[in-house]
């Protein structure tokens, strides 16, 4: 029996169904809704099981994306929604397989640069804000969302947000000083 080459569908002109354009770019945004799983749950295995169960209902639920509007906002969105309802069903984390910050920032047995070093220090304090303080920074300083893109994937009105890094910005403020005075000592 001779294979029968099927042409794929021809989109010019029309918009591409939202499940194809998932497929498309859901890829590229896994190392980003990896990230962002690893700051909520603190375990890498976790945050891997809820860019899987992420993924999974994006394809699911691919209807229900609005071609023309943000995937990775939409994507972010079903991540934090799979993660409060995994938190409610246990109710308790353990805290077990949290990665420690040198061990994530060294690349291939390369030594440790200063630069890692300090976000090391940084990542560290991160890890230890309350999770909503730390939830908003990964949004906005290292996703780089609005402060109102913020806040609907948070669910939260905008002043939340605005709170919430004010006050992780007094909270890390003291590395930025730590980091100035090191330099200062190692230009002597």
């Amino acid at each position: 029996m001779a294979s029968k080459h099927v042409k794929p569908p021809d989109y010019s002109g029309m918009t591409a169904p939202s499940h194809d354009v998932i497929v498309a770019e859901l890829p590229a945004l896994l190392p980003r809704l990896w990230r962002y799983g690893l700051i909520l749950s603190r375990e890498s295995v976790v945050a891997e099981d809820l860019v899987q169960a992420t993924a999974l209902r994006a394809l699911e639920r691919s209807s229900q994306f609005v071609i023309g509007t943000r995937l990775d906002r939409w994507l972010f969105s079903i991540l934090r929604s799979i993660w409060l309802n995994q938190l409610r069903a246990q109710r308790v984390r353990t805290g077990h397989g949290l990665l420690d910050a040198e061990d994530v920032l060294v690349a291939e047995g390369v030594e440790q640069i200063e630069t890692n070093i300090f976000a090391g220090q940084v990542l560290k304090q991160a890890m230890g804000l309350p999770e909503a303080q730390r939830e908003t920074l990964l949004l906005v300083y290292v996703e780089g969302f609005t402060y109102q893109e913020a806040a609907n994937v948070l669910d939260v009105p905008i002043g939340t947000v605005m709170s919430r890094l004010a006050t992780v910005r007094l909270k890390l403020g003291g590395l930025e000083a730590l980091a100035s005075k090191n330099k200062d000592q190692d230009a002597n």
